[in-house]
């Protein structure tokens, strides 16, 4: 493969430190007390450079929401030889290892928190990240259907029951309790039963599949700064 002009290289080390430290100001600042002014600081960068990346907090707010949603989608948009279960049980862990990361919790609850007093950022967050999210796993559960391998009327909610039943319970206990993060046998034990519930109500042949589940082991630990 042939390596990147430094230039360019240069231009996508300084956009990932920008995002990086986006991520963190708005998480610990939420989206109305965020500036600029932090992101640029937190970049090492001159506010002016930062500009040349992203005109308006909004478009960083978006592109910083953008990643993380690409982060957890690369498993439905680059599939794997393994097969759908294996797809649904590596993008179950990649969900949960990002949205129960403390900074992305933080930023979470800072939303909430900014949603009464200023809606247009709680929309922004439901459009950038949780939206597209969802139309991401609804376009892969189309595709499992189109090739046989699943079956429902109604895709949006079968990637709504797919979503609430992998995680949601350890998730709004963590957003609720910050000091209530689940272990990572916890993750897989709602991740597992999550995942063999969808598949006994939606998969055309469960028990090949429930097969191929039990057989998947979890994945190694991801490094702290993606944890």
């Amino acid at each position: 493969m042939t390596a990147l002009p430094k230039r360019q290289q240069n231009r996508i080390e300084r956009e990932r430190r920008i995002l990086d430290a986006a991520l963190q100001v708005f998480s610990e600042k939420g989206y109305v007390g965020a500036s600029m002014d932090d992101i640029a600081a937190g970049a090492g960068l001159t506010k002016p450079t930062l500009y040349q990346y992203f005109p308006s907090k909004d478009e960083l707010f978006t592109a910083m929401l953008t990643q993380e949603r690409d982060h957890m989608l690369a498993d439905f948009e680059h599939p794997s030889a393994s097969g759908m279960v294996a797809e649904l049980y590596a993008f179950s862990w990649h969900y949960a290892e990002t949205v129960l990361r403390p900074d992305m919790l933080s930023l979470a609850r800072l939303i909430i928190s900014e949603a009464h007093r200023a809606p247009d950022v709680g929309r922004a967050y439901q459009a950038s990240g949780p939206d597209r999210l969802l139309a991401g796993m609804i376009s892969y559960l189309n595709l499992q259907k189109q090739e046989g391998r699943l079956v429902f009327d109604d895709a949006e909610l079968a990637a709504e029951d797919l979503w609430g039943l992998i995680l949601s319970a350890p998730r709004n206990r963590a957003l609720h309790i910050p000091d209530a993060l689940p272990d990572r046998a916890t993750i897989e034990r709602y991740i597992r039963n999550g995942l063999g519930v969808f598949l006994r109500a939606y998969s055309t042949r469960p028990a090949d599949d429930l097969l191929a589940l039990a057989a998947l082991k979890p994945p190694t630990e991801a490094q702290p700064e993606h944890i």
